[in-house]
């Protein structure tokens, strides 16, 4: 079985996220000022939401984003996730905030949710690792309610060392946390896309077009189904 053949069947690139990897991950994003933005990034990505809506995050790992959508109180929120490690720290960490989120084990490129069941997909930091991202924006479509948009924020392929380091150093992690983020952010910009290729990835999905935004080191894509 050749290289592509095998990320397509376990639907994901690189090593599992599963045991002691993903649980040293989570110890590593609940670090510093991330919680603090999440909270904002949550309340502005649903600002204009209504209340009751339903929310998504694919690939939501130990949770933390998901939680605080729970905690503005208007969302349904759900959580789908390939690991199953991070399924379990993730519904704890819910249980210990008080918050219902209801995180899923599934494949973002065959989700295991009826169609047009949600108002709002997000997923942060992970699009690059989907063994089959033209079925994972398939899929978003297919989840999405008519009107709905999904939200994809990840690292630009193009982000520099200095933009990587300036991002490392916002983030206020101790020296060793620092550089090991430093490090792992530089090697997973090699699975990174461009501006342009996640247009075209929109183009060729029934999403037809998106809109991005780069800052720091990172891309803002928004595709909207009509």
């Amino acid at each position: 079985m050749d290289a592509t053949s095998s990320q397509q069947k376990k639907g994901y690139k690189g090593l599992p996220m599963e045991g002691i990897v993903a649980r040293r991950y989570a110890e590593l994003r609940r670090s510093g000022s991330q919680i603090d933005e999440w909270r904002e990034q949550a309340a502005q990505l649903t600002a204009t939401l209504p209340d009751g809506a339903d929310v998504l995050e694919v690939a939501p790992g130990p949770g933390y984003f998901a939680i605080e959508l729970a905690r503005l109180g208007r969302f349904r929120v759900t959580g789908l996730d390939i690991s199953r490690t991070f399924v379990d720290i993730a519904s704890e960490n819910a249980r210990q905030a008080g918050v219902s989120v209801d995180f899923r084990r599934g494949d973002a490129a065959s989700m295991p949710l009826a169609d047009e069941s949600f108002d709002l997909i997000v997923c942060q930091a992970a699009f690059k690792n989907f063994a089959q991202p033209a079925r994972a924006l398939e899929e978003m479509y297919r989840v999405l309610r008519a009107g709905g948009m999904a939200v994809i924020q990840d690292m630009s392929r193009d982000a520099s060392n200095a933009d990587i380091g300036r991002e490392v150093s916002r983030m206020r992690l101790g020296r060793v946390s620092a550089f090991m983020t430093n490090w792992t952010l530089r090697v997973l910009r090699r699975r990174a896309y461009t501006s342009e290729r996640f247009r075209e990835l929109a183009a060729a999905s029934p999403f037809g077009t998106c809109e991005i935004q780069a800052g720091g080191i990172g891309l803002d894509v928004r595709l909207k189904k009509l």
